[in-house]
């Protein structure tokens, strides 16, 4: 067995400012409750559907459930999470800023919470624990965390200070399935496994033409399926009439001359880097078929319902993709090959290019991504026709 590591630097440079926080006095009698999202937009995508659950399994009215979450989301909130209230932090500031670490956790202390819950399990001690305890909050709720023996020592200390600690099951259980027992654990009562609804209205059509996006960016380099393959479906896509736009941030910029050099102005448009996060629901919300890479944006497409294929590798394999069979919709494909390397947390030792993808997610050609394409258009096509019949 691993040695467990000692708690580290940053622990005790916080310590001080952390204690200050929990230790501020609050008169009011507490109240309400604290859910806390510390993270990326896909997992807020997967957690969605159960926080609809929090409210009857807390015993509260959403307006006194306040949910903690990541600036990087925050402008969906208004539309995806309505009537609770609802704080942004940016998490990397609070790992590293002492000074910002500690206004956001004084305000969280401040508030006087009765109940703070945190469902994660691949979470950081110093930031979605810590916030937990200075809360100050009579019951702390959390779920048994993924440890390392990096981590296992600040979660120890942290863990020993919680009321309850759910075990939702070892890794690597899908997101979804933890999320379900999370809230079952709180409502006791079971509460079965959803696939991800996002509530976003159709924004009015900026085509006239049916439309793909394909996003191409991702995380990191070897995350990304290789650019040419994605121009090599969309090729094959603007040949059967569809429109095909290209999504992606600041990361993806540079592959504008590629894109401008394949040469279909009229099929191919440009949307890398300009797009903010609503905008980008607007557009895959109309989309006729979402081709992505295992990131945020493939997440949403699944959530607003629409035709999706993901591309996907190994490093977390079926703890955030592919869902579970159960959570799974028809118009939904995960595209990958099982390899005895998987689960390597994205450390791949398999020899690779440097700046390219990595072997598990480069194997992968044009011709089998194609089926999956062909077979989640055909799923909604399949799908409309039935609505059609079922509406007359």
């Amino acid at each position: 067995m691993t040695r467990a590591k000692a708690l580290p630097r940053r622990w005790w440079l916080f310590r001080p400012f952390d204690l200050l926080a929990r230790l501020w006095p609050v008169w009011r009698k507490p109240k309400g409750a604290l859910v806390i999202r510390i993270d990326g937009i896909g997992d807020m995508v997967l957690f969605h559907s159960t926080f609809a659950r929090y409210p009857e399994a807390l015993g509260l009215p959403p307006g006194e459930i306040t949910l903690l979450g990541c600036a990087s989301w925050a402008s969906l909130v208004p539309q995806l999470f309505p009537g609770c209230r609802f704080r942004a932090i940016d998490e990397h500031r609070y790992d590293k800023n002492p000074f910002y670490r500690f206004a956001v956790s004084l305000w969280v202390r401040r508030q006087g919470f009765a109940l703070v819950t945190c469902d994660i399990f691949m979470r950081k001690p110093l930031v979605a624990d810590s916030l937990v305890y200075v809360s100050g909050a009579p019951r702390k709720i959390v779920a048994k965390p993924y440890q390392s023996a990096k981590t296992q020592r600040a979660f120890d200390w942290y863990l020993e200070r919680c009321q309850e600690v759910i075990d939702t099951g070892p890794y690597p259980t899908h997101e979804i399935i933890r999320h379900a027992r999370f809230v079952s654990a709180l409502a006791g009562r079971p509460i079965a496994p959803a696939a991800p609804r996002l509530p976003w209205p159709l924004a009015p059509r900026t085509s006239a033409r049916p439309y793909a996006v394909m996003n191409f960016g991702g995380n990191e380099p070897g995350r990304r399926w290789p650019l040419e393959r994605f121009l090599e479906i969309a090729q094959m896509l603007a040949a059967r009439g569809l429109q095909v736009y290209f999504t992606g941030g600041a990361a993806e910029v540079t592959q504008r001359q590629a894109l401008a050099a394949a040469g279909r102005p009229a099929d191919f448009v440009d949307r890398i880097g300009v797009t903010s996060l609503p905008q980008l629901l607007d557009l895959l919300k109309g989309a006729a078929l979402v081709l992505s890479n295992d990131t945020g944006p493939a997440h949403l497409a699944i959530g607003l319902g629409v035709p999706t294929v993901v591309v996907i590798g190994g490093g977390h394999f079926r703890s955030f993709v592919p869902y579970p069979p159960e959570a799974t919709p028809d118009a939904v494909r995960f595209v990958f090959r099982e390899r005895g390397c998987f689960h390597c947390f994205w450390n791949c030792t398999e020899p690779h290019e440097q700046g390219r993808a990595f072997p598990c997610i480069d194997a992968l050609g044009a011709a089998e991504v194609l089926t999956a394409t062909e077979a989640v258009l055909a799923s909604a096509v399949s799908k409309n026709i039935s609505d059609a019949e079922t509406a007359n």
